[in-house]
């Protein structure tokens, strides 16, 4: 079993910078995608960022250029760098493990609010 823990939100001005990582633990196989998802009140759960064994990245257009993902395979660890944040960026951030093999498990989330 896989679990998941986040850590890293809180609150930020428009324009700030906020570094989420999310930490796996338990029986991982050895090839996984990792990924981040969103959810703003109200609104649908969204695809953010995702990144491969191999570390060959993917990002929702409106993150594009503002948001790294990266990983670490010896620690089983993704990170997510959040630059230029603004408003529409507020939301409760998941993380997501997806095994080549077997069912993906989500984390517990970790909130992220932009304001002034």
């Amino acid at each position: 079993q896989v679990k998941l823990v986040e850590s890293g939100g809180g609150l930020v001005q428009p324009g700030g910078s906020l570094r989420l990582s999310c930490a796996a633990s338990g029986t991982i196989s050895s090839v996984y995608n990792l990924a981040w998802f969103r959810q703003a009140p109200g609104k649908q759960r969204e695809f953010v960022a995702a990144i491969t064994t191999a570390g060959v990245p993917n990002y929702l257009l409106s993150v594009k250029g503002r948001f790294t993902i990266s990983r670490d395979n010896d620690k089983n660890t993704v990170h997510l760098q959040m630059n230029a944040l603004n408003p529409d960026d507020t939301g409760v951030y998941y993380c997501k493990l997806t095994p080549t093999f077997g069912s993906a498990t989500w984390g517990q989330g970790t909130q992220v609010t932009v304001s002034s």
